[in-house]
């Protein structure tokens, strides 16, 4: 490490921290948020609790692609913004160090995360969302072993209506069961049962054995009057529905590597509405890429606030810049992808606008002497707070009086 500059140590340092920070706490809120969601999922269809933790761990791919930029912004930004606030920045262009020195640590670190997220998002991340939506299908079908939902009636191949009162032994030691099935003929049966255990029939893995306890029989024939039996223990043969495969990977443009989108997007052996898609897609993920080489001017841009001033205006605009560029970025895709705009223009003409602005605000505060990128919205955010206060402040002096 003694080959590397201090400045760039110290740079990096300062970085690295806020950047991991605002990455994982981005990448946790989103996490979050869909596990409560998955928790409720799973256990409505009944599902093992492992499910939801195979499902989040398939989702991480596609929230790393938005925390990694999100994180790499701020951690630049405020680096750049403690060495403001510190005088420190002014010093360093004291002795001649310019904002495209100070640069080299951030863009080195964008380059790194910028190839990592072409990886997930070009490659990783649509395998993943593919096994995400094969972990959905089989939970939906009962193909992870589904328990039956308790107090609840659960019909099996439209004869049969089964209910437990209580289930142990994840789901194979049932207690407090009714059932009732009917055969083709008209014959109604009738079981309730204290107690019954899942057993599995050799030879036969699409029948399954409901081991009965304790329980009476009716049995209702057309024409005759019921019959009931009473048992200490009754084998009744359940048969389990038919679970249908899932697709191929493939079914969704979402779920292509890169080489599978090139092949596809101009390929004439596919239909127009799959070209369209595909290319969307593709330009996608590549503007969404490349505009991480934009970031750290953007960071810089706003994180040197005016003198004399601690706002941190700067801040909420990095954050609804890049928020609304993405949110830009998703709408393009969808208006190519149904045909409407081709995808080149409706992608890359909001990246080319974008770029200029970026390009613009970092010239202004690295090369025009006591350049303000966002001063006069700085000026107007000041303003307005003070107004703000005044406002509450005649209201406090008017309580009083009035009281």
């Amino acid at each position: 490490m003694k080959f590397i500059p201090a400045i760039d140590r110290y740079i990096f340092r300062l970085v690295l921290m806020p950047m991991l920070a605002v990455f994982l706490i981005a990448a946790s809120l989103m996490v979050l948020d869909k596990m409560l969601k998955l928790f409720e999922f799973v256990g409505n269809e009944g599902g093992p609790i492992k499910i939801v933790f195979q499902m989040l761990l398939n989702l991480m791919p596609e929230y790393a692609s938005l925390a990694i930029p999100l994180g790499l912004m701020l951690g630049i930004l405020f680096a750049f913004r403690k060495l403001a606030t510190t005088s420190e920045l002014d010093v360093m262009r004291a002795v001649g160090l310019s904002y495209t020195r100070l640069l080299r640590v951030p863009f080195v670190i964008t380059l790194v995360l910028a190839a990592l997220n072409f990886g997930i998002v070009g490659y990783l991340q649509p395998q993943a969302r593919y096994w995400y939506e094969r972990l959905d299908f089989e939970l939906r079908s009962g193909a992870l072993g589904a328990s039956i939902k308790v107090g609840e009636f659960t019909t099996l191949q439209d004869r049969m209506a089964l209910r437990i009162d209580q289930s142990r032994d994840n789901g194979r030691h049932l207690i407090g069961i009714f059932a009732r099935f009917s055969s083709p003929k008209g014959q109604v049966v009738t079981i309730s049962a204290r107690e019954g255990t899942f057993l599995a029939l050799k030879g036969s893995p699409d029948t399954i054995i409901l081991r009965l306890t304790q329980g009476q029989l009716v049995q209702d024939e057309p024409g005759q009057s019921p019959r009931v039996l009473s048992f200490a223990r009754h084998d009744l043969p359940i048969d389990l529905p038919a679970i249908e495969k899932f697709r191929e990977r493939g079914g969704k443009e979402r779920e292509y590597i890169l080489p599978e989108l090139l092949r596809i997007g101009w390929s004439n052996a596919v239909t127009e509405q799959t070209r369209n898609s595909s290319r969307a897609s593709l330009n996608y993920r590549m503007v969404e890429v490349m505009m991480m080489l934009l970031l750290p001017l953007l960071a810089v841009a706003l994180a040197v606030p005016p003198k004399r001033s601690s706002s941190s205006l700067g801040v909420f605009l990095s954050i609804l810049m890049v928020v609304a560029y993405h949110k830009i970025n998703e709408y393009g895709q969808a208006a190519a992808a149904q045909g409407r705009f081709p995808p080149e223009l409706i992608l890359w003409g909001p990246f080319v606008l974008f770029a200029l602005l970026i390009v613009w605000l970092f010239w202004r505060i690295a090369y025009v002497p006591g350049g303000q990128p966002i001063g006069a919205l700085e000026k107007a955010a000041a303003n307005l707070g003070k107004r703000v206060r005044k406002l509450f402040d005649r209201d406090r002096r008017i309580k009083p009086e009035q009281t």
